[in-house]
């Protein structure tokens, strides 16, 4: 036994050296990037892989959106609504964007964000993919700068109709307002004091469209009563705010939108992030619905 300290990090400051060992692809993952590269073979799958993450690092990002609870929603959003448009907020290299494509979604309204262009490059490296075979969009830019991102009021069905945005020259994520059908965003709002989880709240609330069911939905860390949690992740001790799941609904059903015309969907569930590892994690599950 030791007593020695974990490391502690601000996140976004100081990252641990990279490990091979933590490498542990589930079985449905190996298969999603089989599919995509086209690398049948484990092995030069994996090395792949971490060519590629030595070369993003500080971002391993290999996670997927189809085990959150609302993910079939933005499935049929995507293969019924007319001209659907989906985000993705903190997309690195884009492996959520491919899920929901491979699923129906058309590539070509799919959009998604970052804040260095160099990390959606690096996604085409990863699936062997380019922008003419793969046509989704990419805004770079940091969200809390009011030239990408500002906050704006939520569309209704009651304003004027909403001008369809040219997606082939976005530049910047305001021209999207009350046009998005589907927001996804995944270890994004942890990272991000309460009030400015709020304020990025209200800012995905401004995109999203007024059309009953168009839909919000992620995951990060919760907790059962809201404040700052203290978490050792991987050996490297970290603080970040989290919401509970009573905290978080009525931030988005009273703060964000009116109460009563967005349903939220949360539940708070321990985790593993490795395949049968010991380490477990509090992570809100959640999706906020347009009614």
């Amino acid at each position: 036994m030791t007593n020695r300290e974990p490391p502690k990090i601000e996140i976004q400051r100081t990252f641990p050296p990279l490990d091979e060992s933590l490498y542990n692809l589930r079985p449905q993952d190996a298969a999603f990037y089989k599919d995509l590269t086209g690398i049948e073979d484990d092995a030069t799958l994996k090395q792949h892989i971490l060519d590629v993450q030595a070369k993003a690092y500080k971002v391993f990002c290999l996670r997927r959106m189809s085990g959150l609870p609302a993910y079939q929603q933005v499935v049929r959003i995507g293969r019924e609504h007319k001209n659907p448009i989906f985000l993705d907020v903190g997309c690195c290299f884009g492996n959520v964007i491919r899920e929901v494509v491979l699923d129906g979604f058309p590539a070509a309204r799919t959009i998604g964000t970052d804040l260095h262009q160099e990390l959606w490059d690096l996604g085409h490296e990863l699936f062997k993919s380019s922008p003419e075979t793969f046509p989704a969009r990419f805004v770079g830019g940091d969200a809390f700068d009011p030239e990408i991102l500002a906050v704006a009021p939520p569309a209704s069905l009651q304003t004027t109709e909403v001008s369809t945005p040219d997606l082939n020259n976005l530049t910047s994520l305001n021209s999207l307002r009350g046009c998005v059908s589907a927001i996804h965003a995944t270890a994004f709002f942890h990272l991000f004091k309460e009030d400015q989880q709020l304020h990025m709240a209200r800012a995905f609330a401004g995109l999203l469209s007024a059309e009953p069911g168009s839909i919000i939905l992620g995951a990060h860390t919760g907790a059962q009563q809201k404040g700052v949690v203290n978490q050792v992740y991987r050996g490297v001790e970290v603080d970040m705010f989290a919401h509970s799941v009573e905290s978080w609904t009525s931030m988005w059903d009273g703060e964000v939108f009116e109460k009563g015309t967005v349903k939220v969907d949360a539940q708070l569930r321990e985790v593993s992030e490795d395949v049968g590892g010991d380490e477990r994690y509090p992570v809100l599950l959640w999706s906020v619905t347009r009614l």
